[in-house]
């Protein structure tokens, strides 16, 4: 009987392999579409780009203020640090003066020889001068040995400064890990909101980044603004302090916003609080979280002129009210210093300060 054989299978030939790569590619290009991950990025609309563009702009914000509140906390740990080396630096001449004169008091008893008192008192010449000498010595040698203790206090303290110096140097690290942390946040944030904006056209792209659709409000000058708002029934802000610094607030109106900036020619949204009060004679912390408890908290229906306004619930912007539902502030890269309502993002408390 004859045996059963499996037949041989053909070897797949060029074109039969070129099919079967073909119908491969296909097969994953189908599935690649079904996933959705080889369609061209959905187009938005500029309603759907506001909506990421904020949210990308608010991120980015609470990133500022917590690469302010870092580098306020890093610029305090050099300065101490520079402190401690300048002291330490101090502390090491007057130890190297006092180990100049313990040497030079070591070299001389070495050239006196080290004679036995005894012996020295019963070959000197003038035996009392001797005994008046001899007491002499043994207050020198009394000063020297508070000498050694002082040296050896110098060097303690020396020691504690450089073992503070080490402390604050892993702490001002820290810091400026955590600066670069949210600097590439930050950047992250703000290069995704660039990109969203470019595939709008330029009537489009303002109306995203108009404060209510208002555009034009960033190049209001400061006397029309001013103006403005009096003509609507603003009120004037009830201390002089106040007032200084909401008159700072309009003359930077304009002014870009630059995430870390203090002015006087760019500002954050803090920055902007700070360097108002600042030219009014108070000193206001860096970042908001900070700002908001500065002050006195104040309602939304106590307003006054001069009050700083926060929003979002991560207390991360600021502005200051001016009076009829305005304040100025500093918006985003993308907005210069400008007058807004308060009523544009989520408010979240204010706080008096004048």
């Amino acid at each position: 009987m004859a045996a059963h054989r499996k037949p041989r299978q053909r070897s797949l030939g060029g074109t039969t392999v070129r099919t079967a790569a073909t119908l491969a590619l296909a097969g994953a290009a189908s599935a690649t579409a079904f996933d959705g991950t080889g369609h061209a990025e959905p187009q938005l609309t500029p309603a759907q780009v506001k909506t990421k563009v904020d949210k990308l702009y608010q991120e980015a914000e609470a990133a500022t203020e917590k690469y302010d509140g870092a580098k306020e906390k890093a610029d305090t740990a050099q300065r101490h640090l520079n402190s401690l080396r300048d002291e330490t630096a101090r502390k090491q001449d007057g130890l190297n003066a006092a180990r100049n004169a313990l040497g030079s008091y070591a070299t001389a008893q070495y050239r006196q020889g080290g004679i036995d008192p005894a012996w020295q008192l019963a070959l000197s010449s003038d035996p009392d001068r001797y005994l008046e000498g001899a007491a002499f010595a043994e207050r020198a040698d009394a000063r020297q040995a508070g000498a050694v203790a002082g040296v050896r206090e110098q060097l303690r303290e020396i020691e504690q400064l450089r073992g503070a110096a080490r402390i604050e140097v892993k702490s001002l690290r820290a810091r400026q890990t955590e600066l670069r942390r949210q600097k590439r946040t930050i950047t992250a944030k703000l290069t995704e909101a660039r990109r969203l904006l470019a595939r709008l056209t330029p009537p489009q792209q303002a109306r995203v980044t108009g404060d209510g659709g208002a555009p034009g409000r960033a190049s209001r000058s400061a006397s029309d603004a001013r103006a403005a708002l009096e003509h609507a029934g603003a009120v004037a802000a009830p201390g002089t302090r106040a007032a200084a610094a909401v008159a700072y607030a309009y003359q930077k109106l304009g002014s870009p916003y630059v995430w870390g900036a203090t002015g006087p020619n760019a500002f954050d949204c803090s920055g902007l609080a700070q360097a108002a009060y600042h030219s009014a004679g108070i000193s206001l912390p860096r970042t908001t979280y900070a700002q908001i408890n500065a002050g006195r908290r104040v309602s939304r229906s106590e307003l006054q002129p001069g009050d700083l306004v926060f929003f979002y619930s991560g207390i991360s912007h600021v502005g200051i009210y001016v009076g009829n539902g305005q304040m100025i502030h500093a918006p985003n890269p993308s907005a210069p210093v400008r007058l807004a309502p308060v009523d544009l993002m989520p408010f979240a408390g204010a706080t008096r300060v004048a």
